[in-house]
């Protein structure tokens, strides 16, 4: 018998200052709370702290994990860590991450930089890991910031973002059935500049000229430092190329569409998963939206919908569930796994 890599708990963390559509409203006249909840499915959105970063998060979700006796730090052997919104460009965050939660220092940490699809390239890394012996417990925390990259005034962004973390214990088990997988990955780079922040980086250095706020084609006031996305495009891609990857899935899982127990897509906002849901005709009891009240945290919003439906009693133990990342990249990636928390 083989050890086979499963989830067994997830732990999520939120800020404490929750932005509302209340609040939204009042610096965007011409969108009223209605407005911005119907364009959205949001009503609020976790925003950290000044001088709240990345690990502030990740440590603070890691730590549930450990208080809900989910595992011990002493069995911990490789931290990764997902995020776009790094606490420095270099040491890697995770760590800083593993010093904080003085976990043993002979275990392996190491950041991924990925965005939407990230939970799913997270979850076949650390599958790969643990099935190939090279560790049997890991903790993969995924975590985003990316209100620090949104200008004020942008309320095509400013909307739908939050931030927040989840941390996941995966762990070795014997047995024979698969608990994680297969997967399905995609990548199509020349859609990298329709959601971006074009300067931070190496390409294009931040000097007195990226701070500058001009106002763009779209009419919204943004500076190279703040998040672009292009909505409409992210919309039309997301549209194109998540049908196909549910049907390869199944394909290549030689899975039935009704054996899968539930549904958890990145969520990313009410409109778009009400397209999706309703294109690949998945029964509304089977799907899950439910980031009213933490809005859109990229990497993050699998895992904490999947901890919040498995608490809600909407997953249950045994049951198949399908998740799926898209968006920032661009990229996607789709798995199945059987839930044993």
């Amino acid at each position: 018998m083989n050890n086979k890599a499963c989830i067994k708990g997830i732990a999520s963390y939120l800020p404490d200052y929750q932005l509302t559509n209340e609040e939204l409203s009042e610096k965007y006249p011409e969108w009223n709370v209605e407005k911005i909840y119907k364009k959205t499915g949001i009503s609020s959105r976790s925003i950290v702290a000044p001088g709240e970063c990345v690990s502030d998060m990740a440590v603070a979700a890691a730590q549930k994990l450990f208080n809900k006796k989910v595992c011990v730090k002493e069995e911990i052997e490789c931290l990764i860590l997902c995020t776009q919104s790094p606490d420095y460009f270099l040491p890697s965050t995770a760590c800083i991450i593993q010093d904080r939660l003085e976990l043993p220092k002979g275990i392996a940490a190491f950041d991924y930089n990925l965005g939407c699809s990230g939970y799913i390239y997270g979850l076949a890394i650390a599958k790969s890991l643990i099935e190939t012996g090279i560790f049997n417990n890991i903790i993969l925390i995924t975590a985003e910031t990316y209100t620090k990259y949104l200008n004020p005034t942008d309320k095509s962004v400013r909307t739908i973002f939050g931030d927040g973390a989840a941390a996941t214990f995966l762990c070795a088990k014997k047995c024979e059935e698969e608990m994680i997988g297969p997967f399905i990955f995609g990548t199509d780079g020349s859609g990298a500049e329709k959601l971006i922040v074009p300067a931070g980086g190496h390409r294009r250095p931040i000097d007195s000229s990226t701070a500058i706020e001009l106002v763009c084609d779209d009419g919204i006031k943004r500076s190279p430092e703040n998040l672009y996305m292009d909505g409409a495009e992210i919309f039309n891609f997301t549209l194109d190329r998540v049908p196909q990857m549910i049907k390869d899935l199944l394909n290549k899982s030689e899975t039935k569409f009704d054996d899968v127990g539930y549904f958890i897509f990145h969520q990313a906002n009410r409109f778009m998963l009400e397209t999706l849901r309703k294109k690949i005709k998945i029964p509304k009891d089977k799907f899950c939206i439910n980031n009213e009240y933490f809005a859109n945290t990229v990497s993050a919003t699998i895992p904490m919908a999947l901890e919040i439906e498995f608490n809600d009693g909407k997953i249950k133990n045994n049951d198949l569930v399908m998740l799926a990342g898209f968006g920032v990249g661009l990229s996607w990636g789709a798995t199945l796994i059987k839930v044993l928390f």
